[in-house]
């Protein structure tokens, strides 16, 4: 798929995002919107966000001006006649994504390949709209696409086989860092992080500590770069509630996906977070920021509980295959910027000590949102770990 030609349908934040990575690595775009005044504002921002990268010596101008060239603006499907590749990047419902791609498919040559840019939805289902489905592939991009390294690279199972290594190569020949991984709900990241916030949640509803602890906690004793309220309030409930009751939805409403009504009633009175100037904290001018309570033994508590259910959730993603272990750990330091990998973390820790607090606390609730991974309970009683070291050489 070298230098192929690629077309990118949608003009939004995502869409021109991609249109500008697959550019500045050499493609020709075709950038297709049938909203005129989106479809220039897309390539006025492109322009401009190279021209930037090229002010601040971090591309070279003559770089810049001819990656900005190869980005060609269109209105018709036509303009991807001559593509390699097709990337839809467009709104997060499953019949106009269907549409489109039986739109597209009537127009590409037969060996160009069709991917979707979605984060929640089924490629098997997208894919079944497909006269050709073997062709169609998953390509999802973090947003900004321009910044965030990760893209999670998802193969459906009408995809025929060797494609999604393909796709890997070719993503990884644009400068991302692309994992494999399968056609289950929120497939890798949106998957792992969702106790992140779930159990933040829980310990918020439970009255354990207040929301401005509950981060404290989570950065200063953790290292995460946000916690999870102040991240949920950046993401936009709006986004983020609608991204856990999908996830808990397609999982067949198990427990550990559960939404919280806490969240949900933000949602609902529209305090989407910073967006709107209220979530769980309050944006508006002259407000002031809770404080923290600092107790080093409260936030060690609530440190180890938020972990041990990431490093579960990371734990059942392996046992169910859903990504090798070094893809999944790849996704959550470099698709969320978690400071460690979960799985190395819970070596860290201890394979028994995180079992421990999970069947304390499942001890405690009975609720099967606290049943511990298989693989976890395996390892654990066995003695082993994710990261085995390496055997001492006799030589």
């Amino acid at each position: 798929m070298d230098k192929i030609t690629v077309g990118i349908i949608g003009s939004g934040a995502m869409g021109a995002g991609i249109a500008q990575v697959v550019a500045q690595a050499g493609h020709p775009v075709f950038l297709f919107d049938l909203n005129a005044a989106a479809l220039q504002r897309a390539t006025t921002g492109i322009s401009a966000s190279l021209r930037k990268l090229a002010e601040k010596g971090k591309l070279p101008a003559a770089e810049a001006e001819a990656a900005i060239a190869r980005v060609r603006p269109c209105a018709e499907l036509q303009c991807f006649a001559a593509c390699g590749l097709v990337i839809e990047a467009i709104v997060e419902e499953l019949a106009v994504k269907q549409a489109v791609f039986r739109d597209v498919e009537a127009v590409v040559p037969a060996e160009c390949v069709l991917a979707s840019n979605t984060s929640s939805l089924s490629l098997a289902s997208i894919a079944s709209a497909c006269q050709r489905p073997e062709r169609f592939i998953g390509i999802h991009f973090f947003n900004p696409a321009p910044l965030m390294q990760l893209v999670e690279v998802i193969p459906a199972v009408q995809t025929r086989a060797g494609l999604a290594e393909e796709t890997r190569a070719l993503v990884q020949s644009w400068g991302k860092l692309p994992v494999i991984c399968q056609d289950t709900p929120g497939f890798i990241v949106n998957r792992v992080a969702r106790p992140y916030y779930g159990e933040a949640l829980r310990l918020l509803d439970e009255g354990v500590a207040d929301a401005a602890t509950i981060d404290w906690a989570l950065t200063e004793l953790g290292g995460f770069r946000m916690g999870p309220f102040a991240l949920m309030d950046f993401i936009g409930h709006d986004v983020n509630y609608r991204v856990t009751e999908a996830v808990f939805t397609a999982f067949y409403f198990d427990p550990r996906f559960k939404p919280s009504l806490t969240q949900k009633r933000l949602f609902e009175a529209g305090y989407y977070g910073r967006k709107a100037g209220r979530g769980f904290y309050d944006y508006r001018e002259g407000a002031t920021p809770p404080e923290p309570t600092r107790d080093p033994a409260l936030g060690h508590r609530i440190l180890q509980r938020v972990l041990a259910m990431l490093i579960n959730e990371a734990a059942d993603a392996l046992h169910l295959r859903v990504a090798s272990r070094d893809d999944l750990e790849l996704a959550m330091t470099r698709g969320v910027n978690y400071p460690k990998g979960l799985l190395a973390w819970a070596d860290e820790l201890g394979l028994p000590a995180v079992l421990n607090t999970l069947d304390a606390l499942y001890e405690e609730y009975r609720e099967d949102r606290y049943r511990a991974s298989p693989l976890l309970r395996r390892l654990a009683t066995a003695g082993q770990t994710f990261f085995p070291a390496p055997a001492l050489s006799h030589s």
